[in-house]
């Protein structure tokens, strides 16, 4: 078993313990949507901790949404549930990058590509180099909007 998947379920024995209802709920949603990506596909497997982290960020992502979705739409207690939620999450992923440092790690993979003469057509290629260094420490929107910035 992955430590961040053991780490996971010990923390949500605990919270149980001391009855923290945000805590508990949260953490057996995000344990659930492990489990499930374990057994999607044709063949049930065992999820590494980059694994597991990716499940969290796409857990946070969606919380994220929701919780902007809630505002917009004048609900305020269903957004801040959300928001509560995004934030018992994010203390198992990686910390954040900056927008200086999407900026810097951009910068570095458009020089080592040689894509700088190229335009939007050497996306793909840069975006591929970037994916596996900011995975779970960056929000992939924010990547590709950089590298739109910097190869436009």
């Amino acid at each position: 078993m992955s430590d961040l998947k053991d780490r996971l379920r010990t923390d949500l024995t605990a919270a149980i313990k001391a009855r923290d209802e945000v805590r508990s709920s949260t953490l057996r949603m995000v344990l659930t949507a492990i489990t499930n990506a374990e057994v999607a596909g044709k063949e049930a497997r065992e999820l590494t901790d980059d694994d597991v982290v990716g499940v969290l960020s796409s857990e946070a992502k969606k919380r994220r949404e929701a919780a902007t979705a809630f505002t917009d739409g004048g609900r305020a207690e269903m957004a801040a549930k959300e928001a509560a939620e995004a934030e018992v999450i994010a203390e198992y992923l990686p910390a954040q990058l900056t927008e200086q440092e999407i900026a810097d790690l951009v910068t570095s993979a458009i020089a080592q590509t040689g894509a700088a003469g190229e335009g939007m057509k050497a996306m793909g290629k840069v975006m591929g180099m970037i994916q596996p260094q900011v995975r779970g420490r960056a929000d992939g929107g924010a990547v590709a909007a950089e590298v739109r910035r910097q190869l436009g």
